[in-house]
């Protein structure tokens, strides 16, 4: 199925306007009933969902990292050796903000398309790009993840909340899916994600704003770094904490990780986040 995300490639994702563009069709063909389950990539999921849904499992996450991919005729080359004025494709504001931070001297532009399109217009001898950003994860699943020229560290981009992750939704009534469902959840992913997912929700942000964040959760002991930014990259917020998780029980464990998302971003916002959101 088409979503006004998959249809809409010459506008960039944050003046579309919309926040549910890669779920809405599908939530709509859910509620009918001609679906039972749909899945998503979690990034784009809202982190509110419609009244009767509910998301049902969260799969074992990939690298949530992002990837830099060179052109053919920088495949040796990394993002520091490209000379001023280079061209770096990506349609994230939050990648943009992050990068201009570290490489203030690369034209961003936007671009957008299925991966195999991008990487097409990355390919093309006459193209403008000499690199884009990527997810690691969309490329590792399409077995491309041989074109990753470059990982970037947290230091360099926070990744977006739940990349790596997918997310399952089906109706909340419908007992038999759940089920079904709960063979596929990964505890250890869900916690991550439900931190991050709380974070955003918090701050109310969206694919307009660059929020970015990185999730460690080993020995019961779940860690949050967030940030907001401005789109130049010039004014960023940074803030982490981190909680221990019970292991009582996953709806416990996954409130806990929901209680430290909230913490983290209301740490932003008292620091002054609302004005980089426009709120």
């Amino acid at each position: 199925m088409s979503t006004l995300g998959d249809k809409v490639l010459d506008v960039s994702l944050s003046k579309i306007g919309e926040k549910s563009l890669f779920t809405k069709e599908l939530e709509v063909a859910l509620e009918d009933g001609r679906v039972d389950f749909v899945v998503h990539s979690l990034k784009d999921l809202p982190t509110t969902l419609p009244p009767g849904m509910i998301l049902g499992a969260v799969t074992k996450r990939e690298n949530p990292h992002d990837a830099v991919v060179m052109s053919p005729s920088n495949k040796d080359k990394k993002l520091s050796d490209l000379p001023a004025g280079s061209v770096i494709g990506t349609s994230s504001l939050r990648r943009i903000a992050q990068l201009k931070r570290k490489y203030p001297q690369f034209e961003y532009k936007d671009i957008r398309g299925n991966l195999n399109t991008r990487l097409a217009k990355l390919d093309d001898p006459e193209g403008e790009y000499a690199a884009i950003v990527l997810a690691v994860a969309g490329l590792t699943r399409i077995d491309l993840g041989h074109r990753i020229t470059h990982i970037l560290t947290p230091d360099e981009s926070l990744h977006a909340v739940s990349q790596g992750a997918l997310g399952v939704e089906c109706r909340e009534n419908d007992t038999k899916c759940l089920n079904l469902l709960a063979s596929v959840n990964d505890y250890t992913t869900r916690v991550a994600c439900t931190c991050e997912r709380s974070f955003m929700r918090t701050l109310e942000g969206g694919c307009s704003v660059p929020i970015g964040v990185n999730t460690n959760f080993e020995n019961g002991v779940l860690t949050l770094r967030g940030l907001v930014s401005s789109l130049d990259g010039q004014k960023v917020l940074e803030d982490n904490d981190q909680a221990a998780i019970e292991g009582t029980s996953p709806e416990t464990d996954y409130e806990q990780a929901n209680q430290l998302g909230a913490k983290v971003a209301n740490a932003l916002l008292a620091a002054g986040a609302a004005a980089l959101l426009g709120r």
